[in-house]
């Protein structure tokens, strides 16, 4: 099998879109983690669901968790909302490291490795144009590699 054959249409952000926003899609969809693309809908970068959390949690607090402890309940539920107008361009590193992608006609021993090596469950796949063609979560992955071969 190749990516091609498993890769699934996702949605993305742009680095223009709210960091709320990014949050949203990502949960509504239920994603490991997000495709930031440019305006040809090329992949910037692929942000696993951990690093999307991280655009949304003030630094301070990642920091310092005796800080975090002093927010009330009420509004420790709501942290993130304070940060809406925030981009997630703004919350982007200067340097982004090269965006986690395979070619459509990778194995997917190669996605697996990726994964493995970069500690991401999620993978763009992209076409001979460099355009996002889908995306490869872990779990797809998986279940793929699962029933690709009957039990022995």
């Amino acid at each position: 099998m190749q990516a091609s054959d498993i890769a699934a249409h996702v949605p993305t952000v742009t680095v223009h879109d709210p960091v709320s926003w990014a949050l949203r899609v990502m949960a509504v969809n239920r994603l490991p983690g997000m495709v930031v693309v440019d305006g040809s809908g090329r992949p910037l970068t692929v942000l696993p669901g951990t690093q999307v959390l991280r655009l949304a949690v003030a630094e301070s607090f990642q920091q310092d968790p005796a800080l975090a402890r002093t927010i009330d309940e009420a509004h420790a539920d709501l942290f993130w909302e304070e940060l809406a107008d925030l981009t997630v361009g703004d919350c982007l590193p200067a340097k982004r490291a090269k965006p986690l992608t395979v070619a459509a006609d990778a194995t997917l021993l190669e996605v697996a490795a990726l994964m493995c090596r970069e500690h991401s469950p999620l993978i763009a796949v992209v076409a001979p144009d460099g355009s996002l063609s889908g995306a490869i979560t872990l779990e797809r992955l998986l279940t793929s590699l699962a029933v690709s071969r009957p039990e022995s």
